[in-house]
């Protein structure tokens, strides 16, 4: 089985659920930035949780089946189309060989998932198919996707008949206005005055056009003020640099002091900037979906709040499995 990429889309990718365990080795997370709206996909054509499918950003790609082939579309909403005939999200439906599987305009969110009943049968590279384009490692040729391509497609799994679809009670809500996204202050928190750090939280900043995979970037707020010191060696001059250290999947950087970035699946593991805290991975999901000039308030919480949020999430995904068994 298998399809051709017509058109690409803005920036499709293959993803799965990730690369964990590399950091040590510079080799970041990768995955699909809404690890949920992946799950959902694949549970709904009946392949495993973790199976590769397709990330969309923003604008679908074109593509034609050289099978038959039963596929699902999750997290924006990306509404998709057979030969021009309009499908439901959140639903298996059919695309039969020869037809052409493609998208209208974005009406929500900025990232689909198109899961395919087999999953995307290109190489493991260190457990996973996930692309991480920085690096020219996995997915399909280690890139985003061009027109030409031809990717291959596993053997389904189980037998799931079209017109399966997942609760609405079970989906992502729409996101707030502003946005809400929780943060455990930490790290080099210390590094800001106090005045600052409250100013962090009471101002609303909106996601700038630079957001992609390696980081979200926001802008808006007002420069944060850095706490007089004598800069360590090796640190350099900006009030903004640290000697380098690690950066934790999710951590706040702010070079400069101006814009602060939240780091995603294909951020670098390391590096030279100060990190107020880090975004709890609850919320990461969240981020995924953000547009550009999108209104966004940082809210501080506590470990004990990050830890019940995360089982919260688990217990999320936990009922679409069970719905979907």
């Amino acid at each position: 089985m298998a399809f051709e990429v017509k058109k690409p889309g803005l920036a499709t990718t293959v993803q799965d659920l990730g690369r964990p365990g590399y950091y040590h080795l510079g080799i970041p997370l990768s995955g699909a930035m809404d690890q949920e709206a992946l799950i959902a996909a694949n549970l709904l054509v009946g392949n495993e949780a973790g199976a590769a499918g397709l990330e969309l950003v923003f604008m679908g790609p074109e593509l034609v089946f050289r099978d038959d082939a039963l596929v699902a579309v999750t997290g924006a909403e990306l509404p998709p189309k057979v030969d021009g005939e309009p499908q439901p999200t959140w639903t298996t439906f059919t695309v039969k060989a020869g037809q052409t599987l493609s998208f209208d305009y974005l009406r929500k969110g900025a990232r689909a998932y198109l899961a395919i009943a087999g999953g995307i049968d290109v190489p493991v590279v260190l457990g996973s198919r996930s692309t991480y384009a920085l690096g020219a490692l996995g997915g399909f040729e280690g890139r985003k996707l061009a027109a030409g391509d031809v990717l291959p497609v596993g053997k389904p799994q189980r037998d799931v008949p079209a017109g399966r679809s997942l609760d609405a009670s079970l989906r992502r809500n729409g996101l707030l206005d502003p946005t809400v996204v929780r943060m455990l202050p930490g790290l080099y928190w210390h590094r800001i005055t106090e005045q600052a750090q409250q100013g962090f939280f009471a101002d609303t900043w909106k996601v700038a056009p630079e957001a992609d995979r390696i980081g979200y970037r926001f802008k808006g707020g007002n420069p944060l003020e850095f706490v007089p010191r004598e800069p360590p060696f090796g640190a350099g001059s900006d009030p903004s640099n640290i000697v380098d250290a690690c950066y934790p999947y999710g951590s706040i950087q702010v070079p400069g002091g101006t814009e602060p970035i939240v780091l995603h699946r294909d951020a670098v593991s390391g590096g030279g900037y100060f990190m107020l805290g880090t975004v709890i991975s609850a919320d990461m999901d969240l981020i995924a979906q953000l547009q550009p000039h999108k209104p966004v308030k940082f809210v501080p919480v506590e470990m004990e709040e990050a830890l019940q949020a995360r089982a919260e999430r688990k217990a999320e995904i936990d009922k679409i499995k069970a719905a979907l068994a």
